[in-house]
């Protein structure tokens, strides 16, 4: 979940260039456009100001997201750009309708309807060009460093590149005599930014409220899991956004009778691979043996202290006890230390099968010592 240094510093130099293009941008467009007298001009302004309080917010996260887990999130801090993402969304959205409403009020009353200048026109066709380049470039970087947030800011130089368009044309119909067009345009320009807006919420909410991974992400995850060695199959895969990572817990159903650390082994084969092929911070992974599916049946058996105290009541002799907790009922296997006689050990094994009966469902009772065996 953590980049590496030049990730890192990739990260902040376009946050970084984004902030010097918006710095110009926005100062050329409010004072040409208060000199050439056009609202929409202005309105784009104001947005591309807006977008430095969203480069600001960038440069937050992608300075504490990628921090290491502590004490006080100790799952890391993958979610600061989750946040952050949350914040660019609820700015667009307020700026949006800001300048909706700023526009909407001037076109009803007819105010500020006069003939723009043309150097409004050559301003909205320079600002388009910059922010598309910034677009490009932003989003090649987010991409290569897989960040949402990133591209979430490089799509907001892209609504701006829209907008940029929106306004262009507003101002070209207008310097034809349509004058009213400038206020359309940045009526027009307010509700982009807002729908945008709208759509950076929605999407950082989910992330904040542990939505799912997309369904074709979840079979792919599902296909990786079942193609490890060992596995039979799997149920109650769970899985939840952690900034542009994600973090599942699975259920797998292998072999009744694998060793504890066999089954360690096949849950870390898991993890390990899940990790390396999906954008994966956390595979918590639960071993069931075989298809366990009756919880409370299952925690009826006793345990194995209760088992043992059966057993030695029998035998009288130290013994080896192994369980297999099943849907079928409990497995025992039991090792005696030395020797015994068939007949002996044939007689032990129906007492101990009889006594264990009237206390638990019993699956199968196997008793063994040395080279010798019995079932019942």
């Amino acid at each position: 979940m953590i980049r590496s240094n030049e990730e890192q510093r990739q990260a902040l130099r376009s946050t970084w260039v984004s902030v010097w293009v918006n710095i110009f941008l926005a100062s050329a467009q409010v004072t040409i456009g208060f000199f050439a007298r056009s609202q929409a001009l202005i309105a784009d302004g104001i947005h591309s100001l807006s977008d430095l309080v969203a480069d600001g917010v960038v440069l937050f996260a992608a300075r504490h997201s990628h921090a290491v887990a502590d004490d006080t999130h100790q799952y890391g801090h993958a979610r600061f750009e989750t946040a952050a993402s949350l914040a660019i969304g609820l700015i667009l959205l307020a700026t949006g309708i800001g300048m909706v409403w700023s526009a909407g009020v001037k076109l009803h009353a007819g105010v500020g309807m006069d003939a723009v200048h043309p150097i409004a026109l050559a301003t909205a066709a320079l600002t388009l060009i910059a922010k598309e380049a910034l677009f490009r470039y932003m989003r090649r970087i987010g991409e290569r460093l897989k960040s949402s947030l990133l591209i979430a800011n490089a799509w907001h130089a892209r609504a701006d590149a829209a907008s940029s368009l929106v306004v262009a044309v507003g101002i070209g119909a207008n310097l034809l005599g349509y004058h009213s067009m400038d206020a359309v345009a940045a009526v027009i320009v307010g509700f982009m930014i807002s729908k945008a807006g709208w759509d950076f919420s929605v999407e950082a909410f989910h992330g904040l409220t542990d939505h799912a991974l997309d369904p074709e992400e979840i079979e792919r995850i599902r296909q990786t899991i079942l193609s490890v060695d060992g596995v039979r199959d799997q149920h109650g895969l769970r899985t939840r956004r952690m900034g542009d990572w994600a973090v599942i817990d699975v259920h797998i159903e292998v072999d009744t009778h694998i060793s504890v650390s066999e089954g360690h082994y096949i849950a870390e084969k898991i993890s390990a691979r899940v990790k390396a092929e999906h954008r994966v911070a956390e595979c918590t992974v639960h071993i069931d043996p075989g298809t366990v599916r009756h919880l409370e049946r299952l925690l009826a058996l006793p345990p194995r202290t209760q088992v043992q105290a059966l057993v030695q009541q029998v035998v009288r002799a130290p013994a080896t006890l192994q369980l297999h907790y099943l849907d079928s009922g409990l497995e025992i296997e039991v090792e005696l230390q030395g020797t015994r006689p068939p007949d002996e050990l044939a007689r032990l094994q129906q007492a101990l099968h009889d006594t264990l009966k009237h206390t638990t469902r019993i699956g199968r009772v196997s008793l063994r010592c040395a080279m010798q065996e019995g079932r019942a």
